[in-house]
């Protein structure tokens, strides 16, 4: 390799910055990578080049893939679960409670495409996430909405089915919602806020009795 060449190539790559916000650089352009070629296609010097940097300076932020995907599920998956604790601590009827909580359930997810993509739509390695705060924050944020529709089951306004039923199928009903428009984004969709309402009037008023 010439030097003009070895020149070249070492100028393509990034100066040094400051840890946090490579880190962030990172974290984005993986984001985007695991979404459009999933978790194997995604490699570690395919994310380095997204972001201009060698393999081996990426290595000094994380220890291999698996712990970017970790990190990105985390950060979003917090996002709702801090949202669920605000709305289940306002001192409101539950039923209130509970078409906030799906409110911002798919607010976020429209808001997050590629994250949310990557949280509940995108085939991901079950060992990655399984053993990881991840999994603790997935499972608290479902606890903390399933909270809210057992208070509504235990004052018999449930027409049908089970709280943890109940839960689960109106989590799913929003997720379709979420998950299709992230697919489907050329689809003749209806606008979006009239989308959240007719979905929130339709769950509420189909599951709860007034």
């Amino acid at each position: 390799m010439t030097v003009a060449a070895t020149t070249t190539r070492r100028s393509s790559r990034k100066a040094k910055g400051d840890g946090h916000l490579r880190r962030a650089e990172i974290l984005e352009a993986a984001e985007r990578i695991f979404v459009a070629e999933g978790y194997e296609g995604a490699t570690i010097r395919r994310i380095a080049d997204e972001v201009g940097v060698s393999s081996t300076a990426l290595y000094m932020h994380f220890a291999d893939k698996s712990a970017i995907l970790l990190e990105i599920c985390e950060q979003t998956i917090k996002l709702l679960l801090d949202r669920n604790l605000e709305i289940a601590a306002k001192p409101i009827d539950a039923v209130v409670r509970l078409s906030m909580m799906l409110e911002a359930y798919m607010r976020w997810g429209m808001e997050h495409p590629n994250p949310y993509q990557l949280v509940y739509s995108a085939p991901r390695p079950e060992s990655a996430v399984s053993e990881s705060a991840a999994a603790d924050l997935g499972a608290a944020c479902y606890d903390v909405f399933c909270g809210v529709v057992r208070e509504i089951a235990a004052a018999g306004r449930l027409r049908n089915g089970s709280a943890d039923c109940a839960a689960q199928a109106l989590w799913m009903s929003c997720h379709g919602v979420v998950a299709l428009l992230a697919a489907r984004p050329n689809f003749a969709w209806a606008d979006r806020e009239e989308l959240i309402a007719v979905t929130l009037d339709g769950l509420i008023n189909g599951l709860v009795v007034d």
